[in-house]
């Protein structure tokens, strides 16, 4: 399999120092400055948005049928993804329900394939899981309508992301830009920090003032492991280099590796020091990823900052009273090496049933009536390059997605998700325990490796 993701991946991965450089450019411009002077107001009301007349894409009528949608997202991703299905229905006829499939999505759609009752229609969150599922035979491949919506409105990059050995089985509807450190300007002004910090450096030195000043200066989701594969991830892009993350995502290089090793060191200056992190290590670990930003912008002593990607404006928006881009704002992940990192990642919306009602939602996700529904709720960004950027809800989420659009065909997606499922992206196992376990005990580099790499060889030999 991992021979397989390098070949479908192969167009994304050129040139991706140059488009870190663009993406961390765009965003350094951008992001700090919070979109103050967008036309857009930033207080768009969650309506369903989008353009419910005068429908860009074309779609049969269903009346009768009922159709079952399964993703990762609960809460506030939840809530808004229902208005991208409450406007499919008016527009169809359908009934769509929606099943949250809890972390170990493959294994829950694993379990309802086999059992004879797949979801109509599924996203997943690891592109390893769709050549998975796809050589079982699982996948239906998109049929015409829905493969002209994808050609016109997405680049050839994140088309490649959703094929498979010449057939087109997804569609990556949602996207994310998982390089970003979101901050408690309060937390800031009362620290009189002015200037954000650039390097892996300077990012220690603003936790430590943050810390000398009363805030619980980092705030991470350790509970929830694929938090830890972010941090890991930024880091070893920005030392490591796009080579070198390419060849350890396609398990090219072993994770005992020097390279590795550097990464978690890095790390460790963080994770190692108590006094930085909200609650501890121990407090992290028993902290899941929505209250890792609930926490940092709520209640008596929040947290100073929260490192994840762009979907935590959802969380912001709908768990906390503060507002985007006013009393929340963001930078771009520090350089830990000689550039900063630009990690993408993404939800990839597969049929898993045939038949005229699982077609014509695909093709839905895939127009920009979808896109700008979706857009205008807030907490997500879409690589639909012909949506109306002005749907965002607020000017923080448009300028992370311009970034991202910026860089075209040239990104690096998330290490995790490339990788089987067993190793990156199941709870509990293979990564995501590994690094829960390092983040506990964050003296023991070599112990860590070697079983990443006895985790990894295993999965991969398997997969």
């Amino acid at each position: 399999m991992n021979g397989a993701i390098m070949r479908s991946t192969a167009r994304t991965r050129r040139s991706a120092q140059a488009a870190a450089a663009v993406v961390s450019a765009a965003l350094a411009l951008t992001l700090t400055g919070c979109g103050s002077s967008d036309k857009k107001s930033d207080d768009t009301t969650e309506s369903s948005g989008g353009k419910e007349s005068g429908a860009t894409v074309q779609l049969p009528k269903l009346d009768g049928q009922t159709l079952e949608v399964a993703a990762v997202w609960t809460g506030p991703e939840q809530k808004n993804f229902t208005k991208v299905l409450d406007e499919f229905e008016k527009r169809t006829g359908a009934k769509v329900n929606f099943v949250p499939t809890g972390n170990n999505t493959s294994t829950f759609l694993g379990t309802k394939i086999e059992g004879g009752k797949p979801p109509d229609v599924a996203f997943l969150p690891q592109v390893g899981v769709l050549h998975q599922f796809a050589d079982k035979g699982w996948l239906k491949p998109l049929g015409a309508d829905a493969q002209a919506q994808l050609d016109k409105n997405f680049s050839t990059g994140w088309k490649d992301l959703g094929a498979y050995k010449g057939k087109q089985y997804g569609a990556y509807v949602k996207a994310a830009n998982k390089s970003l450190v979101w901050y408690n300007t309060q937390a800031f002004d009362a620290a009189g920090i002015t200037r954000m910090p650039k390097t892996w450096k300077d990012f220690l030195a603003t936790a430590q003032t943050l810390s000398d000043a009363g805030s619980p200066a980092v705030s991470i989701g350790g509970a929830d492991g694929w938090t830890l594969t972010d941090w890991f991830e930024n880091i070893y892009l920005s030392q490591a280099g796009p080579e070198k993350y390419d060849q350890l995502a396609a398990h090219k290089i072993k994770w005992t590796d020097p390279s590795v090793k550097e990464a978690l060191t890095t790390l460790a200056q963080l994770w190692g020091k108590d006094d930085l992190i909200a609650g501890g290590r121990s407090g992290a670990l028993q902290t899941e990823f929505p209250k890792s930003v609930t926490q940092t912008f709520s209640g008596d002593t929040p947290a100073a900052m929260v490192f994840e990607g762009d979907f935590v404006t959802a969380n912001i928006n709908a768990d906390t009273k503060a507002k985007v881009g006013t009393d929340a704002k963001v930078f771009p992940f520090p350089a830990a090496g000689a550039k900063a990192p630009v990690v993408s990642g993404g939800d990839v919306a597969v049929a898993l049933k045939g038949g005229a009602g699982a077609q014509a939602l695909m093709t839905f996700l895939a127009s920009t009536d979808a896109a700008e529904i979706w857009a205008a709720q807030g907490g997500v960004i879409s690589p639909n390059k012909a949506m109306d950027t002005a749907t965002y809800k607020d000017a923080v989420t448009r300028d992370i997605a311009k970034a991202l659009l910026a860089a075209g065909d040239d990104f690096r997606f998330d290490m995790s998700d490339q990788a089987p499922a067993a190793f990156g992206g199941t709870q509990g196992v293979g990564e995501w325990k590994d690094l829960q376990d390092f983040l506990k005990n964050p003296k023991d580099v070599a112990g860590t490796q070697r079983k990443l790499e006895a985790d990894a060889a295993k999965a991969y030999k398997n997969s």
